[in-house]
């Protein structure tokens, strides 16, 4: 194994026993592909001579008519930002990443079959020490990872130690079909239906898909009036808002000044008017919320440099999250840079970053290792964003089944002395979130020390490492593994008794129930 060539960070995965990638999510599975933005603007229709009604800026009278006409205020809906990393080929989670325990919670120590089966040699798993007597367990962003977790260490490279303190987590052991596309994982539309929103849009996506990622949405959830428009970098951030030649011809505020006063001027002049169409006042209304976001557009973003992730100090740059060189040279890094800067700002109210190429079972551990490492960056990166941004942030990490290991070892530097992955197996899989509070680590619920352990792990795996499918709604059924996400994303609001108003056909059971699935009291 030590001399076995691993696979290069974006080189794509050919598997003997795979057939021919045919569809979009085969392509992305295996990592040949790395996975047109709508433009916003205001119409102008005709500039009505009364100059005497033109005034300059966008001016404190007309702030409150943007409510009237839909215009989200600077924040959005002023929900906690949602990030979620699809991560498409069937990832391994549990075990070697973040770790999955019996009834009793992470720490309920599963057999050593069974943290061999995730990848995880009798020398290496958490209820032993290493060389200095250390566990491996690593706790630093509150959810208990393996310290030698590929994602960990990605995370730990990207946040300050003040991040890492102010960040908790919770796990889901929960099986889903390998190599299919109909798993329905994405929830942004549960979270749009939530509440989140943005100042531009609701949803962002790095895939065309109608999920916004490789995974499908739960179908009870799909809304099309707020389908994610694909955001992959810098130039789809920057293309979300035209408005217009005035702004290259006149300073911004010249600009804010013109639109403005075109509002005022067909609005007088619709006060004279009568249509002759039924609906006259809606389509008056319609007209002057046409002049007026148009003049809002250009107020908050007639510099293209305010979605840029690009020309933002705190992402690229010498002090920034990125290096130049970093940023310049990894599409997944850009499509993160460009999701973390519309979504931690408010821009959008969610966003979906899928990466491709984690279907790694290649008979090796370095693929997956590094695959892994970089996910770990992104992920970090975004949490790291939302810290300088002064932000609570959720993030959920899920993939479209998992892999097994049949005990063989990469003894490679990248390998680790790891168990390579061997094949699929839809019984090893989970997902989890992690969950970034500025005022401070997210509490978990629970009175004890044990009743804790139980809300950090929703479900848990049998001591041979397979989910047992009887021990939550979502371990067994992928539509409900969602709803368990947004739950969790609502309860964070203290808006979880709300829940069953806004998915009444769910199948997360009564009240106490859903208590039992939640992980975090109230942060905002």
């Amino acid at each position: 194994m030590s001399k076995k060539k691993h696979f290069d960070l974006d080189q794509p995965l050919r598997h003997p026993d795979h057939h021919r990638p045919v569809s979009r999510r085969d392509f992305l599975g295996q990592g040949f592909r790395a996975g047109l933005a709508t433009v916003l603007g205001g119409s102008v229709f005709s500039l009505f001579a009364n100059p005497q009604l033109a005034r300059a800026e966008l001016s404190d009278d007309l702030r409150p008519l943007r409510d009237d006409c839909g215009i989200m205020g600077a924040g959005g809906a002023g929900k906690i930002p949602f990030i979620c990393f699809d991560l498409a080929g069937g990832a391994n989670i549990a075990g070697s990443n973040v770790l999955v325990g019996k009834q009793g919670g992470q720490l309920d120590f599963l057999s050593t079959a069974g943290y061999n089966k995730q990848g995880l040699p009798g020398d290496m798993v958490p209820s032993t020490t290493d060389a200095a007597g250390n566990p491996f367990i690593n706790t630093d962003l509150g959810l208990a990872f393996h310290t030698d977790s590929g994602m960990l260490r990605g995370i730990l490279d990207k946040v300050a130690a003040g991040t890492a303190s102010a960040t908790n987590g919770a796990v889901i052991p929960a099986r889903s079909e390998n190599d299919t596309g109909n798993n329905p994982h994405n929830p942004m539309y549960g979270i749009n239906r939530a509440g989140a929103n943005g100042e531009l849009l609701a949803l962002i996506g790095s895939s065309t898909s109608e999920s916004g990622g490789n995974s499908l949405a739960p179908m009870s959830m799909i809304n099309p009036e707020v389908r994610p428009t694909k955001v992959d970098r810098a130039s789809d951030a920057t293309g979300l808002v035209d408005v217009g030649d005035l702004v290259g011809l006149l300073s911004q505020e010249d600009t804010v000044a013109v639109m403005e006063s075109m509002y005022r001027l067909s609005d007088a002049k619709l006060k004279n008017v009568n249509t002759r169409v039924t609906n006259d006042a809606v389509i008056k209304d319609m007209v002057r919320c046409g002049y007026l976001k148009s003049a809002d557009m250009a107020d908050r973003f007639g510099n293209p440099n305010t979605l840029n992730p690009e020309t933002d100090p705190d992402i690229v740059g010498p002090g920034g999250i990125f290096t130049s060189t970093e940023l310049s040279g990894d599409r997944e890094f850009q499509k993160a840079a460009a999701t973390m800067k519309l979504v931690v700002n408010g821009y959008a109210g969610a966003g979906t970053i899928t990466m491709g190429g984690y279907d790694y079972h290649t008979g090796d551990r370095a693929t997956g290792e590094i695959r892994d490492l970089r996910a770990g960056r992104c992920i970090g990166a975004c949490l790291e964003y939302a810290a300088r941004r002064n932000q609570p942030l959720m993030i959920y990490v899920f993939s479209d089944g998992s892999v097994f290991s049949n005990g063989m070892i990469d003894d490679s530097v990248e390998g680790r002395g790891k168990g390579v992955w061997t094949g699929d197996n839809q019984q090893t899989a989970a997902s989890f979130f992690l969950v970034y509070n500025p005022a401070g680590r997210p509490q978990l619920l629970g009175g004890s020390a044990d009743e804790q352990a139980r809300h950090q792990q929703l479900g848990y795996m049998r001591p041979s490492g397979d989910v047992e499918t009887a021990s939550s709604p979502a371990a067994n059924n992928v539509n409900l593994l969602v709803e368990t996400v947004v739950l969790n994303y609502m309860a964070l609001h203290n808006e979880q008794g709300n829940f069953a108003n806004l998915f009444p056909s769910h199948g997360l059971g009564n009240a106490s129930l859903m208590d039992s699935l939640t992980a975090f009291a109230p942060i905002v």
